[in-house]
């Protein structure tokens, strides 16, 4: 992606920290004014464990011009403000709950051909689940790709 005539790095998603700044990022997206490299730095290190102890303004910064290079984020004006489009609050939402509610879920019981007794609370949801799971393992054999 470019920013202007500036080549901008990928987004990881896979990244814990990059995964922190989309949370932090969807967590400053209802101020009215709009949000600073400082508000968002100070809400990533609250957000994070001890490894983001020293995420300052320079690295907020960075992640903050990959998110607009990927359309993600508007700078307001002139000002050293910036707020997140509707539209991409939808994109990064959905990239979150994605991948920390369903891919997560699903990828960790792939690799198991047979789970064992259903317990007693079993949801619709869960039959969802294991029915995603099934087909996912089918796939993995289907690509010999399977443990």
């Amino acid at each position: 992606s470019f920013l202007g005539k500036t080549k901008i790095g990928g987004i990881d998603i896979n990244k814990p920290r990059i995964r922190t700044v989309f949370s932090a990022a969807l967590s400053l997206a209802c101020a009215p004014r709009g949000f600073t490299v400082a508000d968002f730095a100070t809400t990533v290190r609250s957000m994070s464990d001890s490894t983001l102890l020293h995420y300052h303004a320079r690295r907020a910064a960075y992640d903050l011009k990959k998110l607009r290079a990927k359309n993600l984020l508007t700078k307001l004006g002139n000002s050293h403000r910036y707020s997140i489009p509707s539209e991409a609050i939808c994109i990064i939402g959905a990239l979150v709950i994605l991948r920390e509610k369903v891919l997560r879920l699903i990828l960790a019981g792939v690799g198991k051909r047979k789970t064992g007794r259903k317990p007693k609370n079993w949801s619709l949801i869960d039959e969802h689940y294991e029915t995603i799971r099934q087909d996912m393992f089918t796939l993995f054999e289907d690509l010999r790709i399977a443990a």
